[in-house]
């Protein structure tokens, strides 16, 4: 039933935006970073993911990212990146807002895709601001410790670090589309991460709604119109064929 009603809220509450979070990740392998099994279960993130800390030591953040790429370009794209590029295709779903880093949405055909958390697509100078693609960071890092610009200086992978303010542009059109939507559809999200806990919250108040899929709670879970506790891929498949159907 539940499935129903989202794919009836889907097709009724135009345009509808999608916000994406770790939990979409997670069915294509890529651990999460909050939960008790997470990423930062055994590892200080102020020691290997803060601005403070690649200024003091970059080698060290690398020696924990290096590996990381390399997990995340090994990962494919699963049925909830897929399912919202279908929705996306049919006009069904108008953008997706995603606080991952891993460009699977992308990858699984999504073509308007708002990164407020940044990406590995890129690794950038913080002294000449040169950019370098994610292969050639990559091609570095077999032979090297860190990767490094033409100009010897450590490149920093163009992830937002803790301490870094998120990037402008997509930080503001994730506002902008959390206000004119309709539906806010939140995917794979405990919304505990300022700024974008806020989005559902922009959607209410321009008089929106908000549907949650999400394994466990969220902090918006008493905002939402519905809430459906179940994986992201299986749900999103069903919904796209629930919509097939009409």
């Amino acid at each position: 039933m539940s499935v129903a009603q989202l794919a009836g809220l889907i097709r009724e509450r135009q345009p509808c935006v999608a916000l994406t979070g770790a939990g979409v990740s997670t069915e294509s392998g890529i651990p999460d970073f909050r939960s008790p099994t997470g990423i930062w279960a055994n590892v200080d993130p102020l020691e290997y993911a803060s601005l403070e800390a690649f200024r003091r030591d970059p080698v060290k953040v690398w020696s924990f990212y290096a590996p990381r790429f390399a997990m995340l370009t090994g990962a494919e794209p699963n049925a909830a990146h897929r399912a919202l590029a279908e929705l996306e295709r049919r006009g069904l779903v108008r953008a997706v807002v995603t606080q991952n880093i891993d460009v699977l949405h992308e990858r699984a055909g999504s073509r308007e895709v708002l990164e407020v958390h940044g990406s590995i697509r890129t690794s950038s100078c913080m002294d000449c601001g040169a950019s370098y693609p994610l292969a050639a960071v990559e091609e570095q890092l077999k032979s090297r410790d860190a990767p490094v610009c033409s100009c010897e200086t450590i490149l920093k992978p163009d992830v937002v670090f803790f301490g870094e303010v998120l990037p402008a542009a997509a930080i503001d059109r994730a506002y902008a589309l959390a206000a004119e939507a309709a539906l806010l559809l939140v995917v794979g999200s405990a919304l505990e991460v300022w700024p974008v806990a806020e989005l559902p919250l922009v959607t209410r108040r321009a008089g929106g709604a908000v549907a949650i899929v999400n394994l466990g709670p969220t902090a918006r879970d008493g905002d939402a119109e519905l809430k459906i506790e179940g994986s992201a891929g299986e749900t999103l498949e069903c919904v796209v064929a629930a919509l097939a159907t009409d």
